[in-house]
């Protein structure tokens, strides 16, 4: 699959529009990091999306055995991503705005994780499942750093951005994809053995897979070359020769002096701070508004997709027309990823042309259509096969198109200095999305599934009222 990756990478270049030049500042704006390490990132966001739904099919059934419900299931989906925000914090503090060392803490916690949950069947305590699955959360931080890094301005042109952003999505379409349909393929294994069996081969499968990666992103990865700090630039030249020169003022005169390190005397505002400062200062309300939108989408979003993967195979196994084992559950939401996965190929080529503002509005508007169909059949109690998985497709398609160009826009909005920030600020949201959205999805049938789909309409409904707010503001680069 990897090797498939790479080649489909490597074939951007003639895809690329032919406006395109090849002087500097084109070769800026299209540049593309090295193809290996762009390829363990996009593999990484795979392995993690995966990760994320192989429990989705199973996990009602796994919590029921160990005394839960599906309340509680749907908490076991969600709260990886509540760890996640929460470990972003120490990470990033740690990171130096590079790759390598958040790679290999995730790899780290994504085995733990997978372990732990596995051995929750043999030790017989509901709590192991809920503590593997907050392990892989320190893992799933690489959901930020996987897009920063298809954002980032030193590695990444304005023109490449929603592309790799693109690439994401379909990862992420994949894990949908994946994760459920090898989640009740493996939940058919049986429970003869307390060790491996339908509930614990998802943690041991997925542990073994990460391990292997973990040792071809050891070698082959490379990080952003970090930039000579001024100690560096200094010890690099004669010490001896080249004087520290300050200046000496007298009588509104000024002159340059040769003069040498001395006690220490009061420095003024650290220049960082007062960088930070004047960055706040260049960001316009409309800015801040496109930010606030973008933040919002980037919730409901996960929040919507979220939701329905959690509620499917609980609301499937208590329709009565439908009675769905996991199996028959993680069928039904991969089948959804697969009809959806040509499309979200042909937007990874519409994106080079297409307006980030004219995708989201695509995206949300194909995903309200789904809701609003549901709530109709919902309504006429005409739930069949069919209609629900014409509902699940298309705010499976729509939700996951508008995902593409939340972080991608505002990358190409706001300066390169706010690339960090920007990723930040989207993935919480992405993670506040996801853990709400697992929990909502886990408790749909007991709430009532009229409210479940009426809650997810209003808040589209808001989303609708800051986009075309916003939409004159919303306009950028292609590509």
């Amino acid at each position: 699959m990897t090797t498939d990756l790479k080649r489909l990478l490597s074939q951007i270049n003639p895809f690329s529009s032919r406006h395109e030049t090849s002087d500097n500042h084109d070769e800026e704006e299209f540049k593309l990091p090295n193809m290996a390490s762009l390829v363990i990132m996009i593999s990484m966001n795979l392995l993690l999306q995966v990760s994320f739904f192989i429990v989705v099919s199973s996990s009602n059934k796994y919590a029921e055995y160990l005394g839960g419900n599906a309340t509680f299931s749907g908490i076991v989906i969600g709260i990886p991503t509540a760890f996640a925000g929460l470990s972003l914090i120490p990470l990033t503090k740690y990171d130096k705005g590079l790759y390598k060392m958040p790679l290999h803490v995730s790899c780290c916690f994504a085995i733990l994780g997978h372990v732990a949950y596995a051995l929750a069947f043999r030790a017989n305590f509901l709590y192991l499942i809920l503590i593997g699955r907050c392990l892989n959360g320190v893992a799933f931080t690489m959901f930020m750093y996987c897009k920063r890094y298809c954002t980032d301005s030193r590695i990444v042109g304005i023109r490449r951005r929603t592309t790799l952003a693109s690439w994401l999505v379909i990862c992420q379409g994949m894990g949908m994809t994946l994760g459920p349909f090898l989640g009740g393929v493996l939940y058919n294994i049986g429970f003869s053995n307390s060790i491996f069996n339908g509930y614990t081969s998802p943690g041991w499968i997925m542990a073994g897979i990460y391990a292997v990666f973990w040792v071809l992103a050891t070698k082959y990865f490379e990080d952003i070359p970090q930039p000579p700090t001024i100690m560096e630039l200094q010890s690099e030249s004669d010490p001896d020769t080249i004087p520290i020169v300050s200046l000496e003022v007298k009588g509104g005169d000024a002159k340059a002096s040769p003069n040498y390190p001395s006690a220490p005397t009061t420095h003024p505002t650290s220049p960082v701070d007062e960088s930070f400062r004047a960055q706040l200062s260049l960001i316009t309300l409309s800015q801040w508004g496109v930010i606030g939108c973008m933040c919002w989408f980037a919730m409901l979003c996960f929040f919507i997709l979220g939701s329905w993967e959690a509620n499917l195979p609980v609301f499937g196994a208590a329709a009565e027309n439908l009675h769905w084992s996991p199996f028959a559950a993680g069928n039904f939401i991969a089948l959804g990823g697969i009809t959806c996965f040509p499309f979200l190929l042909f937007n990874l080529l519409a994106a080079r042309r297409t307006q980030d503002r004219k995708l989201l509005a695509f995206g949300t508007i194909l995903g309200l259509a789904g809701l609003v169909v549901f709530l109709s059949i919902l309504r006429s109690g005409k739930v069949n096969y069919g209609s629900l998985f014409a509902c699940w497709w298309t705010v499976a398609l729509g939700f996951n198109l508008a995902t593409t160009v939340t972080l991608s826009l505002l990358s190409k909005q706001l300066p390169p200095e706010w690339n960090g920030r920007t990723s930040m600020a989207i993935q919480y949201s992405n993670y506040t999305g996801r853990v709400t959205g697992a929990i909502w999805g886990g408790s749909g049938v007991s709430v009532g599934m009229m409210n479940f789909v009426g809650l997810e309409i209003a808040m589209v409904g808001i989303g609708a009222v800051l986009f075309t707010t916003l939409w004159r503001d919303l306009k950028t680069k292609t590509g």
